[in-house]
């Protein structure tokens, strides 16, 4: 007998402990190679944990349970035989890549007689990660196709029924039975909440407001978005101007990009700018390295590949930390304004938020304009309100004049004179 221990590797630098989130297998099943065993919560994100190899699985530690990193979780008999008739692993494409997908176990035909059927507590239930992604969409476990071990309702269950669509029927309702449910929070949810606590009480924070006119951006994408999308295999959404003024104004308010460490002050000579995108586990923050050397379509494309790879809950550690900076839209879901919390140890956030028409004053004359609010929180023991406010100033400038952002914030004709 061949037994291999599977430990648990490390997620990331500082990382010592992880929490077993769900697994994704039953102990004594047998797994193939790289399938993915379990979702482990890491204070910075969720990641998939493979099987080394083929064989057996003898599971040492359960959901819910805290392990060291390099801990044993599991054994795999790799002198196991794969049973006989079990199904092999599904490969599909998605995205350009292969993805495996646990077999589905044969089911009864439709309506089949009275049986008396072997008792699991499994049968119906949701892993961890399936109840969370149900709760969020509302969705109904009896209304999900269950191919898990004795009849769990697995993660890619629920991918696999909300992609199918689902029925109104399907939808959870209001019940009136006055009853309550806990879980427990992951440790991803428990460490944001501790540092969102921590900016409350550590920082000076205070937030400035402004608003833009969002014609000439709206104008440009109107006009080029079709080439744009042909030419760059890529569409030309709003983040990819805001991404690209904010690293302009970053250049002229140095402050605004630094960060306090001690009694110093660390200034930035280059934009890693973190987008919040909402993936099925929560907001995550991904880093947008050196977004001052990228064109619009650049930017575009790496905000793209990050935002799959949070959706598939592929995102590492390593693609969300060190940012200078951070955006976040929360117009994308109605926000008309927010004062957002510094992603620490940065030392500001812009807010984007809905755009909305509304009657402005034009040369004199009152006219209806798509108008976005925007917001600056930022720490003022590192930026002062002159610079709070000239950064938020220079981003509205050239989001109105975008032309500006291919010269240095300066105006073309400025340029042209040599000013």
């Amino acid at each position: 007998m061949a037994i291999l221990e599977m430990k648990v590797p490390s997620p990331g630098e500082s990382i010592s402990e992880v929490e077993i989130a769900s697994w994704l297998v039953a102990d004594g099943d047998y797994v193939e190679k790289d399938q993915a065993i379990a979702e482990v919560d890491s204070d910075k994100a969720t990641l998939e944990l493979p099987a080394e190899e083929s064989g057996i699985i003898s599971m040492k530690a359960a959901e819910g349970d805290v392990v060291k990193v390099g801990q044993v979780v599991c054994l795999i008999d790799t002198s196991a035989e794969k049973p006989a008739g079990s199904a092999p692993i599904k490969v599909v494409e998605k995205a350009g890549e292969e993805v495996k997908i646990a077999p589905i176990e044969k089911t009864q035909a439709p309506n089949p007689a009275p049986v008396n059927e072997k008792a699991s507590y499994a049968n119906g239930t949701p892993s961890v990660a399936a109840a969370k992604i149900m709760a969020e969409n509302g969705v109904s476990a009896s209304k999900v196709p269950a191919s898990g071990k004795d009849g769990r309702i697995t993660k890619q269950d629920v991918l696999a029924a909300l992609s199918a669509g689902i029925s109104a029927d399907a939808i959870q309702g209001w019940g009136g039975t006055r009853e309550q449910t806990r879980e427990k929070m992951s440790m991803l949810r428990r460490k944001i909440a501790e540092r969102l606590v921590s900016v409350k009480k550590e920082t000076a924070m205070l937030t400035t407001f402004n608003e833009v006119d969002m014609k000439p951006i709206m104008d440009l994408r109107a006009k080029y978005k079709d080439s744009f999308a042909k030419f760059h295999e890529v569409n030309l959404g709003f983040m990819s101007f805001f991404t690209k003024a904010v690293t302009e104004a970053l250049n002229l308010f140095p402050s605004v990009n630094g960060q306090i460490d001690g009694n110093e002050i660390v200034f930035h000579n280059y934009a890693d700018v973190g987008i919040a995108v909402s993936s099925p586990k929560g907001l995550m923050v991904p880093i947008v390295r050196n977004a001052e050397q990228m064109s619009l379509a650049e930017i575009e494309r790496e905000i793209k590949r990050l935002a799959i790879k949070a959706r598939d809950g592929k995102i590492t550690p390593d693609d969300m930390t060190n940012g200078t900076f951070t955006i976040t839209n929360g117009g994308v879901f109605g926000s008309m304004l927010s004062t957002p919390i510094i992603n620490p140890p940065q030392s500001a956030i812009l807010g984007m938020h809905n755009i909305v028409e509304r009657p402005v004053a034009i040369n004199g004359k009152v006219e209806i304009r798509p108008i976005m609010y925007v917001a600056l929180s930022y720490d003022h023991r590192i930026i002062d309100g002159k610079e709070s406010v000239g950064f938020l100033v220079k981003v509205k400038e050239m989001l109105e004049n975008p032309e500006r952002m291919l010269f240095g914030s300066k105006d073309p004709l400025q340029v042209l004179l040599g000013l």
